[in-house]
């Protein structure tokens, strides 16, 4: 579960928890080797710091496209009431498919014991499946969620933002500057801070990832997400961090920061990602907290 606060009929929400994926249990007050290809300039590498920021990042998602597969590592920071919790994940993605396979752990706050296991998440277009979800699912069942359906687009509620609806967010970027080279894993990359615009983002997306990122445009009480990008000679996104904002139930000064955070490395990896028969999805009831 995470925190988060959506627009309505009457104005912005208070800030809830979505009892529905269940990943983490955070309200304010409440717990204390590369191979692949991009495009190249003829010398195997673009000379991305000599081009316009907005096109270097307008092309991200479709240079990772062009690549197909890559090995991913996620965290979700939450900081609310003074206490932050984290999420990590870690697993494959395949950019070309949209379709993806990672293991999220929880911290033991979160959880609420020391023994819990991991959480498995496939990741399709428009969809989100869980296994070991919890809260009166069968072990053996998952739990699927119609991203399309979900009021951030299922940008935070999986404990894990999509990998590819992190790299179409760029295809809203403005406001950006290159702040300049640095080093992810060892490669040099070319750093660029911004803030992308989600109703931008979701016109320009990709039309499988369109549905989950609209309806992330819609939901969100805020529309401009900061962000800082890292891709290397290639255009091929590294690391890209975004930052969620929130206004707290019941305290109007106070805000809830949910940071996301990519690392994408071993580009061109096979990826093989085998959804669920109907026969094996939970249809009953899922506890609520």
């Amino acid at each position: 579960m995470v925190v988060q606060q959506y627009r309505d009929g009457g104005g912005a929400r208070a800030v809830r928890v979505l009892a529905v994926a269940g990943v983490i249990a955070v309200a304010a007050g409440c717990v204390g080797g590369d191979g692949g290809s991009g495009r190249s300039d003829g010398s195997g590498q673009h000379a991305v710091a000599a081009e316009r920021p907005l096109d270097v990042l307008g092309r991200a998602a479709g240079v990772l496209a062009e690549v197909g597969g890559a090995r991913a590592r996620t965290s979700m920071e939450t900081a609310a009431g003074g206490t932050r919790v984290t999420i990590r994940g870690q697993g494959t993605y395949d950019f070309r498919k949209q379709v993806g396979r990672l293991k999220v752990v929880l911290p033991t706050d979160a959880a609420g014991a020391d023994d819990h296991r991991p959480i498995i998440e496939l990741l399709a277009p428009g969809a989100l499946y869980m296994k070991n979800r919890g809260a009166g699912v069968p072990d053996d069942k998952w739990v699927r969620i119609d991203t399309t359906a979900l009021k951030d687009g299922n940008l935070v509620t999986g404990g894990v933002t999509d990998p590819m609806a992190a790299a179409e967010l760029l295809r809203g970027a403005g406001d950006v500057t290159y702040v300049g080279k640095s080093e992810v894993g060892g490669v040099t990359v070319h750093h660029y801070r911004g803030v992308a615009d989600l109703n931008r983002a979701a016109r320009a997306a990709s039309p499988r990832s369109r549905g989950a990122l609209g309806a992330a445009a819609k939901g969100f009480s805020k529309d401009a997400i900061p962000f800082d990008a890292y891709l290397d000679e290639e255009g091929r996104l590294r690391k890209v961090r975004h930052r969620f904002s929130f206004a707290s139930a019941g305290q109007e000064a106070a805000e809830v920061t949910v940071v996301s955070t990519l690392l994408l490395y071993g580009f061109g990896v096979p990826v093989t990602v085998a959804l669920p028969d109907e026969g094996d999805i939970y249809t009953g009831e899922i506890r609520q907290g």
